[in-house]
């Protein structure tokens, strides 16, 4: 046990214990519950918070060690209504790092923020859940083939809650009834396959009781490195998912030598550290499924499947022992119309963000997303921080390449693997570039070669189909402007349309006049910018046929920001009057559903005009 820090340990308990509580916030109840079945540690509190004092709260804090904040992959708060199984709807709770500036660097401190203010005499049920990784240390280090592997897990008999406890209590539950020792304190009790600690006291703010529990563990500690995930979509019919695996035995070293006859003939005992295969639970109708290593496809993968899963299980070329490696991909192809939605004008991806092996840590995640060529107006929505950034790649028959999102995360464990949505738009027409290229690939040949026989390629300055020339490219110049104006124009709208938004949630009136005034200047200067744009169109005769679609954009803009405008002033004034009513309500609605009808027409309007 000597390479734990105690010497860190001792200083934390000496900073922590001299440390004041935050508020006049008292916690009557809090149950812990850390769960050690797995490589993947959860840590379950569930409290009942209530306001001593005379203010208002609307923050709870939460304080965790440094060692385990700085292993923290997940953070999860809920509040909720009632007691036990009539406990109503949860709530979820914003967390962020929140640091006292008379805190002591030993700890890092979050703050949740509550869905309302917390008044004198108030109480509050919350439910945290926080998900560690690399929190369980392997003791002794380094094994050998036939040995079972030994963990040491430290933690606090008393969580480190910023506020007063008058009962709280641990359970820790072990992979199995066996353990090599435990710390023994008041109150400590070891049944089945779980260490309880409590129930404790009237406890003052930031008690630390450090305790130490040795046990067995044999469960896989399936690292992944790293992992690429790309999702490729077709809007011919199909998702192809590829996922590229860089996989580590997390768990003791292995050493001596390896006796392939030995774990054969007994892998429970010659074995017991290793694991053979590992499960990939993909989605209900996954198809084209593969699995292949740097050597090329083996045949020990087997697929079952029903109606609610598919279920994928590997098997790499030898077991994994302690710090051995692997590297493999995995790939499977969905059904485009599970997964690809259409909203209005925009089309979203929905799909899950995680791996689909639940055994597995991932260290460094990275997902590509490729969109179809000729995608634009691209967003991502991930349900929790992520790194993104965009790139291209090209493929057989592209042009101009395919849009990339490119997510990344580190610390990804099984709770990260929820839905998430890429939002972009896309031209139908776009969907014939390929078999255009095809047919024009074949044919171009024979045109070029009559065209070439035929035809006179002399070109003149002088000449009338020059001066066309540079009077089309003039025309078209024009026109990217103009678009360029128009799709400035509907940002100030859509930032009109977020800033209503914000005023129904917090409530502040002048911010929102001061958009509105900001967005009237500017589309004054854009309205100002397009007068010559136009009058050049106007004068143009190649411009004839365009003319009329663009002098319609621009009557449809206009009326579509009056209408914006409208709506805008009476949401305003009404905060402001404080007034609703059923009628106010149907006026708004009935400029809605012009302004809904106006966008529409604008986005064809403009769709139209690019096409051209």
């Amino acid at each position: 046990m000597s390479s734990f820090r105690f010497d860190l340990i001792l200083i934390l308990i000496f900073t922590i214990h001299f440390a004041p509580a935050l508020s006049d916030l008292v916690i009557s109840k809090l149950d812990r519950r850390i769960d050690l079945s797995s490589q993947i540690v959860r840590m379950t509190l569930t409290l009942k918070v209530e306001n001593t004092g005379t203010d208002p709260v609307s923050e709870v804090s939460l304080a965790f060690p440094e060692h385990q904040a700085n292993n923290l992959a997940l953070l999860v708060a809920v509040s909720t209504k009632g007691k036990g199984k009539s406990r109503g709807s949860a709530t979820n709770l914003p967390i962020k790092i929140k640091q006292p500036n008379d805190s002591p660097p030993s700890l890092i401190w979050y703050a949740a923020s509550l869905p309302k203010e917390l008044g004198k005499g108030e109480s509050l049920n919350m439910d945290v859940l926080a998900v560690f990784t690399h929190m369980l240390r392997p003791f002794p280090e380094k094994i050998t083939q036939a040995e079972s592997q030994l963990f040491l897990f430290q933690e606090s008999a008393h969580f480190t809650s910023p506020y007063n406890v008058k009962v709280q209590s641990l359970t820790v539950k072990l992979p199995s009834e066996n353990v090599e020792s435990y710390t023994k304190l008041e109150n400590t009790k070891f049944s089945g396959s779980e260490v309880k600690y409590g129930p404790y006291e009237n406890l003052p703010a930031l008690s630390y009781t450090p305790v130490i529990i040795h046990f067995p563990s044999n469960t896989p500690f399936a690292v992944a490195k790293e992992l690429v995930r790309e999702i490729e979509i077709s809007h011919w019919g199909n998702v192809q998912v590829t996922e590229h695996y860089n996989l580590i035995h997390g768990g003791a070293q292995s050493t001596g030598e390896f006796s392939r006859l030995d774990f054969q003939a007994r892998p429970h005992l010659r074995g017991a550290s290793a694991f053979r295969n590992l499960i990939a639970m993909l989605p209900p109708r996954a198809h084209s499924i593969y699995y292949r290593d740097a050597i090329g496809n083996i045949s020990t993968s087997n697929i079952y499947g029903d109606s609610s899963k598919t279920l994928l299980e590997i098997e790499p070329r030898y077991p994994m022992f302690g710090g051995w490696k692997t590297s493999f991909t995995i790939g499977y192809g969905l059904p485009l119309q599970d997964y690809l939605f259409q909203l209005g004008g925009a089309r979203f991806l929905n799909i899950t963000f995680g791996s689909p092996m639940n055994d597995v840590l991932v260290e460094n995640l990275t997902l590509k997303v490729v969109l179809p060529e000729g995608s634009r107006d691209i967003s991502v929505s991930v349900p929790f921080p992520v790194k993104q950034s965009q790139e291209t790649k090209i493929s057989h028959l592209d042009i101009a390449g395919r849009p990339t999102i490119v997510v990344e995360k580190v610390n990804v464990v099984p709770e990260h693997n929820q839905y998430f949505q890429v939002h972009y738009k896309f031209s139908n027409l776009s969907l014939l570039t390929e078999p255009l290229m095809l047919i024009c690939g074949f044919f171009s040949l024979f045109v070029a070669c009559i065209i070439y026989m035929h035809a006179d390629f002399t070109i003149s300055k002088s000449s009338s189909s020059y001066l066309a020339k540079l009077q089309w490219d003039e025309v078209q110049g024009t026109i990217q402007q103009f678009q360029d104006i128009i799709n400035r124009c509907l940002l100030i709208h859509d930032k009109l349309e977020v800033s209503l938004r914000e005023l129904s949630r917090n409530g502040d009136v002048q911010a929102c006049k001061a958009v509105r005034k900001s967005a009237d200047s500017l589309l004054k200067d854009y309205s100002k910018e397009s007068k010559p744009l136009l009058a050049i169109l106007q004068s143009s005769p190649q411009a004839a046929h365009i003319l009329p679609k663009v002098e319609e954009l621009i009557v449809k803009e206009k009326d579509l920001q009056e209408k914006i405008m409208l709506k805008h002033t009476m949401v305003v004034d009404s905060y402001e009057k404080k007034s609703t009513g059923r009628d106010f309500e149907n006026r708004v609605a009935s400029i809605q559903q012009k302004i809904s009808a106006l966008r529409q027409e604008v986005d064809d309007l403009l769709e139209f005009i690019e096409d051209v």
